[in-house]
């Protein structure tokens, strides 16, 4: 990489998504000590390797992964099928399980979707000014997204499936599709919502429904979860309890503390204070990665960047509003901050990409 482009790299993208990592490991630091910080060990191994993949991510050239895109894209399309074959873990054929680490296609599918995507977009766009407003252009658009999407519903993983949706659908926007199609869009799934509800819907989404609308309807059931979070959000005060001093985080009344709650250990442990500068440093970091798309020297570099963020947007959103009682329970991890290896693995793959695109703009920064 030239001295040039190391200079061009919007490097608080990564201090932020450090920084990020950081709290989460402290957090996991306290909520393990009853299993002698099991998972906050192997985090802090996929931490190590995460960093080392970004690096290697980073210097390969973004338009070289574009190009190689359909090939992933197809590789996990099968993976995606052969994991719907794998034994259930907490209900859901979601992971291959190799000994050491739990694989999770879903989560880096989403990447080679969003590559494979820009590419497509690309390509249509090259062919004429309003070629994406075609709709054999946007049903094309529509199966890249709908096959992957499909099977992650089977497994069944609708968190993840709506975060392909989200990215999908700021990188059509961004792209230009014509306002007619998004105001179609939007009537036709407010018409569709109480259809899906009662006929599509399987029965464990409609139970998450309810129980969001009315957690306490089953306190001691599936609104249990919900009940501890906000109460462990709540006791935490302005400085929070103490770490390893919260009461529903250390007699395990808060599950699963180191995955789906997390932010509800910050909260409770932590505080206001910290649990509000991890909202902070999500919206400057959302921030920052629409500022690499705005400046990428390319469309596809600007369509990849935005799908990012749409990916970053829809978990933060997703998790936290669902911690906080504020949206329905999906299962959604906290972008650096969850435990997993899958997840962070991602979550720093595309901070190479996104660090990768900046480091191609031009010196003269346009705005689209």
């Amino acid at each position: 990489m030239r001295k040039r482009e190391l200079k061009n790299i919007e490097w608080s993208i990564l201090i932020i998504a450090i920084i990020l990592c950081i709290i989460g490991l402290v957090a996991l630091f306290s909520a393990t000590q009853e299993t002698e910080h099991d998972d906050f060990n192997k985090q802090c191994i996929w931490f190590v390797v995460s960093l080392v993949i970004m690096v290697g991510v980073m210097l390969i050239d973004y338009e070289t992964l574009v190009k190689m895109s359909p090939i992933f894209y197809g590789l996990f399309i099968v993976l995606l099928i052969g994991v719907l074959f794998t034994p259930e873990i907490n209900g859901a054929t979601s992971w291959f399980d190799i000994g050491f680490f739990s694989f999770q296609p879903g989560e880096f599918a989403k990447i080679f979707v969003i590559l494979f995507l820009a590419m497509a977009i690309t390509k249509i766009q090259e062919r004429g000014k309003g070629e994406i407003n075609r709709p054999t252009r946007l049903l094309v658009l529509l199966a890249i997204l709908g096959v992957p999407v499909l099977l992650i519903v089977k497994q069944p993983d609708l968190g993840t499936a709506a975060a392909f949706v989200v990215a999908a659908a700021l990188m059509v926007i961004s792209a230009g599709i014509d306002k007619r199609y998004i105001i179609a869009t939007i009537i036709l799934v407010v018409v569709s919502v109480p259809i899906v509800y009662n006929f599509l819907l399987p029965e464990h989404a409609k139970s998450r429904i309810d129980i969001f609308l009315n957690p306490e309807s089953d306190p001691r059931g599936a609104g249990y979860n919900i009940i501890q979070s906000k109460l462990a959000i709540g006791a935490g005060g302005l400085t929070g309890m103490g770490l390893l001093k919260g009461n529903q985080t250390q007699l395990g009344f808060l599950y699963p503390k180191t995955t789906d709650f997390i932010y509800a250990v910050i909260g409770e442990e932590m505080g206001f204070i910290i649990a509000g500068a991890v909202i902070i440093l999500y919206v400057v970091l959302i921030t920052k990665c629409i500022y690499v798309a705005k400046t990428a020297k390319d469309e596809a570099g600007s369509l990849i960047a935005i799908g990012i963020t749409g990916v970053f947007l829809f978990h933060v959103l997703e998790n936290i509003g669902m911690v906080m009682g504020l949206l329905p329970i999906t299962g959604v991890p906290l972008p650096f901050v969850s435990y997993g290896g899958s997840s962070l693995i991602t979550n720093f793959i595309c901070i190479g990409i996104l660090l990768n695109i900046s480091s191609k703009r031009q010196k003269t920064i346009f705005v689209k």
